[in-house]
């Protein structure tokens, strides 16, 4: 999970700040740009900017994927209400499919996200419900004391 959700977003989003470096030294205009005319120097900027709302859109993947197994871990515990693990899960999948959609039909992108965006909402449930109920471990049995040692 830590892998999942923390270092491989925390790698795509470092590299793509080169993207935003990119941009940048394109619109401030380096002198070995100046082989290029502005038109075209605008148009470059323009990729590299669409270039780093992908590199976000590939970073939803491993968004959904570190869900899935909180959502199950949640889901098995006994001191988690199962409601929280399912809606997880199903957080996970709707990035996996809002990740889908913007890289192989990003004309649907808006659309899917406001599908979607009620499911979205699993990860703020959980961490509310977290910092109001609060993890409560169920009581162990007690034991019935034996006839015995009465």
């Amino acid at each position: 999970m830590v892998i999942l959700g923390g270092v491989l977003p925390s790698a795509i989003y470092f590299f793509n700040v080169l993207n935003d470096a990119a941009a940048l030294m394109l619109v401030h205009g380096a002198d070995f740009l100046s082989v290029f005319e502005k038109p075209q120097r605008d148009a470059l900027a323009m990729l590299f900017l669409n270039l780093h709302g992908q590199g976000f859109v590939a970073g939803e993947i491993f968004y959904g994927l570190w869900l899935l197994p909180l959502g199950i871990l949640t889901y098995r515990s006994h001191f988690l209400p199962r409601f929280l693990g399912i809606w997880l899960i199903l957080n996970g999948f709707a990035y996996l499919v809002l990740s889908f959609t913007g890289l192989v039909l990003p004309q649907y992108e808006d659309t899917v996200s406001n599908i979607a965006f009620p499911v979205l909402t699993g990860e703020v449930a959980f961490m509310l419900w977290l910092l109001i109920m609060g993890a409560k471990p169920q009581a162990p049995a007690v034991a019935a004391p034996s006839p015995a040692a009465g």
